[in-house]
């Protein structure tokens, strides 16, 4: 009986460290991507009601390249392979969507040929029609190979990456080179009389010479956090981008379901919070937040300079801010790690909605299928394996 107990026991010991896996996800057109340690899922709702998904073992980059385990530099392996697998689901979403346009015009299409009616040759008479017919089309589907996937989202990588490197650090650099110049906190080049615009722009955008630079990257990180704040805001009126908010919220109620150790049903994730420290949304803010106080270092007069090394260093913030979401989201952290995530927690007031049930349905489907290919303690240790034979 003791015996028994103590194998009941670990059991239970066994099932609450199952719990303490790292969940997350990403919301897609009209589904969710949910990703465990070693396997994600994507699950979309057909527009039949229907859930599709797809499940996939994740490399462990870590296991081959034990140094890209190392703190700081896992942040920047993380985001790159979060970025790949971020577009292979926005890809899966896309031509599930696809695939519905696609049945709905052939539906239409069939509806109208046989409700189509043709008169015989050589009479007048309506009552003298042709029997009704179907002409049914071979299906011409393209199929994809992998290689060409795989150019692709490297291709939407490196656009992504280019796009942001634009918006968030050369505008803002810019412009707030601009913006002391004209307020007279920077040095004004002297500029030659009957200059071209050529010779004007590269005159005020060429050098950087602020009275203080603490002040210039301050004003630099803020604008280009306006930036951030004001494209997510614009987005959030589009209804499509709306609806992808609203999976956001059901993908984060349905983390903190599972983190929480309830069942996974749409009516106990209804009742969690839909701002999760460890989102996206958070993570990009601290990115700022750590890039203002990094770029505070760097002091060159050359525009090109500063914009070469800002951009050489992006790896670097992004793996220090990985290791203060990741910490700040554990409950023992420092109320400054915990502060540095507010301003991320309050801008979900906008990136995330409140989901219906229908919605939350497919993230606990997305959840539940990455969670089967989950190796658990039992596969990888024999012993443990047999103990837990004998228990069930």
């Amino acid at each position: 009986m003791k015996n028994k107990q103590r194998k009941i026991t670990f059991l239970n010991l066994f099932l609450s460290l199952q719990k303490d896996l790292i969940v997350g996800g990403q919301a897609v057109m009209e589904g969710v991507m949910m990703r465990t340690p070693n396997a994600y899922a994507i699950a979309c709702r057909k527009k039949d009601g229907s859930i599709v998904h797809t499940a996939e073992f994740l490399p462990k980059w870590s296991e081959i390249y034990k140094w890209l385990d190392l703190p700081v530099l896992r942040g920047g392996a993380t985001l790159i392979q979060s970025m790949a697998l971020g577009i292979k689901a926005l890809n899966f979403s896309a031509q599930v969507a696809q695939d519905d346009m696609e049945a709905q015009a052939a539906k239409e299409k069939s509806v109208a040929f046989e409700t189509e009616t043709v008169l015989a040759e050589g009479t007048t008479d309506e009552n003298f029609r042709k029997a009704p017919f179907k002409v049914t089309m071979p299906e011409n589907k393209e199929t994809k190979k992998n290689a060409t996937q795989a150019a692709g989202a490297v291709g939407s990588i490196i656009f992504a990456l280019f796009f942001n490197v634009l918006l968030f650090v050369v505008a803002p650099l810019v412009l707030t080179n601009v913006l002391f110049m004209a307020l007279g906190w920077a040095e004004v080049p002297a500029i030659i009389a009957n200059s071209g615009l050529l010779e004007m722009v590269k005159a005020y955008v060429w050098e950087i010479k602020p009275a203080s630079w603490i002040a210039f990257n301050l004003i630099d990180g803020l604008i280009r956090m306006l930036f951030f704040v004001v494209m997510i805001f614009t987005m959030s009126y589009l209804r499509d981008i709306r609806r992808i908010f609203e999976y956001h919220g059901a993908e984060h109620k349905t983390v903190f379901t599972w983190e929480k150790d309830l069942d996974l049903t749409p009516e106990n994730a209804q009742r969690q919070r839909r701002q999760h420290p460890r989102c996206g949304t958070s993570f990009l803010m601290v990115v700022m937040l750590v890039a203002i106080v990094l770029f505070s270092v760097i002091k060159f007069d050359a525009m090109w300079l500063n914009l070469l090394v800002r951009i050489a260093l992006m790896p670097l913030v992004a793996g220090l801010s990985y290791e203060i979401i990741r910490y700040a989201a554990k409950k023992e952290s420092s109320a400054v790690f915990k502060l540095m995530t507010i301003p991320g927690l309050w801008l979900q007031n906008i990136t995330t909605q409140e989901p219906d049930d229908s919605q939350l349905e497919v993230a606990i489907e997305a959840l539940k299928e990455s969670l089967k290919l989950e190796p658990t303690e039992a596969e990888s240790d024999p012993m443990v394996h047999r103990e837990l034979e004998v228990v069930v």
